[in-house]
């Protein structure tokens, strides 16, 4: 399986954090990072996106440019343990598939995936990276590359 992970574009501030939204900047983040992605070989056959505004803004970007359908997910929200994704990924047919989340999720995810622990690598905003895992579980991925805006 192949796994694409990124971090949402940079966002501005509002009082609740789940509906922070994306930037100008963010947007230029993201779009940038997409077009790069597109012209890879890792294009993802699926997105599966936090439900936080950022990051529906994110894959919204990201889903537009790669032509690749988005589906929001309930599991990865920034607190959320990874091992709650680690069990979705078991039951996943989609590969590449891309998860849109944010820190420290993300961090947490790719090192437990990496690893196999979950102290986190760090994301910049709109950073992808592309795992291979021949098996999907802790410590069984290969991080392949890595997008930057």
């Amino acid at each position: 399986m192949q796994l694409l992970i990124m971090r949402h574009g940079e966002a501005g501030w509002h009082s609740l954090d789940q509906e922070r939204t994306l930037t100008e900047t963010g947007r230029a983040q993201v779009a940038e990072c997409a077009a790069q992605i597109a012209a890879s070989p890792w294009r993802p056959e699926q997105i599966w996106c936090s439900p936080y505004v950022r990051a529906r803004q994110t894959a919204a970007i990201v889903s537009e440019i790669l032509n690749c359908p988005a589906e929001e997910k309930a599991f990865i929200t920034p607190e959320d343990d990874p091992g709650f994704c680690l069990d979705a990924l078991l039951d996943n047919q989609y590969s590449p598939l891309m998860l849109v989340s944010h820190m420290p999720l993300v961090g947490c995810l790719s090192t437990l995936l990496i690893d196999g622990h979950r102290r986190g690598l760090p994301f910049m905003t709109a950073q992808a990276v592309v795992l291979d895992m021949p098996v999907v579980g802790p410590g069984c991925a290969d991080l392949k590359t890595q997008f930057l805006p």
